[in-house]
């Protein structure tokens, strides 16, 4: 059996990877998530997965492993994660009642050179709310650790308008492309344990 590793410990991330039922195990890439200031969002976001994939390779050249990125393009601004509320309210803020996309890379590493990527887009449109509404919004917590300051898999469904593309690329991993990756490097998906 390969061992798979998710270089994520993201909870929206692993959900949707134990949804598959292949065996994988997440480690954190503890990386430098800074890109250049003038790097196309798509771009940006597929050094981030790239990064996140080599670092825990590093670790485990035998290893295959799955690493994932977010960041949100919201006219000619790109949102990763907020450092504080009042930087999840801002851009919130930016969000609500406009259309955004989200890009999502994923790029598989394995032995003997496997280098595989993909990047994902989807378009959200959020309604508009009240302040009182995006305050008890923030409230909840879900803002933390999420490129856009939400979580459409939690309460910030609530937000969402209209989705254009795999919602699952919105969780954090794109799953159909995470399987297409999967199966070009020869994965079993459904091998007895």
């Amino acid at each position: 059996m390969r061992e798979l590793i998710l270089a994520s410990t993201s909870s929206a991330r692993r959900v949707l990877m134990d949804g598959l039922g292949l065996p994988y195990r997440p480690e954190a890439p503890n990386v430098d998530e800074t890109v250049p200031a003038d790097l196309p969002a798509d771009e940006a976001v597929r050094m981030l997965a790239v990064r996140k994939a080599r670092a825990v390779q590093e670790r485990h050249p035998e290893a295959w492993v799955l690493g994932a990125d977010q960041l949100v393009e919201a006219g000619d601004t790109v949102l990763g994660k907020p450092q504080d509320r009042d930087a999840a309210r801002a851009q919130l803020t930016r969000l609500l009642g406009h259309t955004h996309v989200i890009h999502t890379a994923v790029c598989l590493l394995g032995p003997g050179g496997h280098h595989s990527e993909t990047l994902e887009d989807a378009r959200l449109t959020f309604f508009s709310v009240p302040p009182e509404e995006l305050e008890r919004y923030l409230d909840t917590g879900e803002w933390e650790g999420c490129a856009g300051s939400y979580r459409v898999e939690g309460r910030g469904q609530a937000l969402l308008q209209k989705l254009e593309g795999d919602r699952t690329n919105v969780q954090g991993l794109p799953m159909l492309s995470v399987v297409r990756l999967l199966r070009q490097a020869g994965f079993d998906l459904f091998a007895r344990p």
